[in-house]
């Protein structure tokens, strides 16, 4: 990202391309060897389950198809989508949710969820792990298909593109943000949005979310509303903010000599629509 922190930021200009790939591939490894270990006990911590229900609901407030009632013609990409907290939430409002995650035990968590409901075979969402980098990747293209053919839908020649995209607590993962809205924009259909919440960088403080023990892979400690806001608008969004959706409050670990605390953290959500 150009303009928030350049120190931290894997893409840095003076980078080579080797350089810049081994870098991005090493946090990407970071990421998913935590998330791997992490996952089979995921929806079992209170504030996960509380942070995506709070996503949820701002979800369901900012974007105008779940207040028209035409949700359930909303065609979903889910960036991020772990075991599924988020995607299942959604799941029976919308016609169809494509996840995607690099973590295979957080896919493996996904999937035993969809195999335990009553007709998994007609669920109306799928999860790949993949990294996406392209509108036409292959595997999130075989999801959409698959989840098209349950719903009776054939002879789809053109790619699939998608009405929504969501993601909750994954931008401040992401190494170039410039790059991952650049994907997401070319995933849209035309008048598609996308409604993302992460935390909000409100200052050195915000470090704290995280335990020093997880924050290898961070890339930035919350996003900045201003400098989303501009890169989101740079991409070609239209209709863009980026507003307060919620505030979490969690404990959080002593460190720098102040004890361990409750702290309240606000997170936003960037929207926007493809034209």
């Amino acid at each position: 990202m150009n303009s928030v922190r350049p120190s931290t930021e894997l893409w840095h200009l003076e980078s080579s391309p080797t350089t810049k790939i081994s870098m991005a591939s090493s946090a990407l490894e970071v990421n998913n060897q935590r998330f791997n270990e992490e996952a089979a006990a995921w929806d079992g911590n209170k504030k996960h389950v509380e942070s995506v229900e709070k996503a949820f609901e701002a979800i369901k407030r900012f974007v105008p198809a779940f207040n028209d009632g035409s949700s359930k013609e909303l065609d979903v990409l889910e960036i991020g989508c772990g075991t599924g907290l988020l995607s299942f939430l959604l799941a029976p409002h919308v016609r169809s949710l494509v996840g995607v995650d690099t973590s295979d035990g957080m896919i493996s968590a996904f999937n035993q969820k969809v195999g335990a409901l009553s007709d998994p075979d007609q669920a109306n969402l799928a999860a790949v792990n993949v990294l996406v980098q392209e509108a036409d990747d292959v595997h999130v293209q075989g999801a959409a298909a698959a989840l098209a053919t349950r719903r009776g839908e054939s002879g789809h020649d053109a790619p699939y593109r998608f009405d929504l995209i969501v993601s909750h607590l994954t931008l401040h993962h992401i190494p170039s943000m410039p790059a991952i809205f650049a994907t997401l924009f070319q995933c849209l259909k035309p008048g598609g949005k996308i409604a993302l919440t992460d935390y909000d960088d409100y200052g050195p403080e915000a470090m704290a979310f995280h335990p020093k023990s997880k924050r290898p892979g961070v890339e930035r400690h919350g996003i900045k509303k201003e400098e989303i806001e501009m890169i989101i608008d740079g991409t070609g969004f239209n209709e863009v903010k980026v507003e307060q959706a919620f505030v979490l409050r969690k404990e959080v670990e002593a460190e720098d000599g102040k004890p361990a605390r409750e702290m309240d953290f606000p997170f936003l959500i960037c929207l926007g629509q493809r034209s």
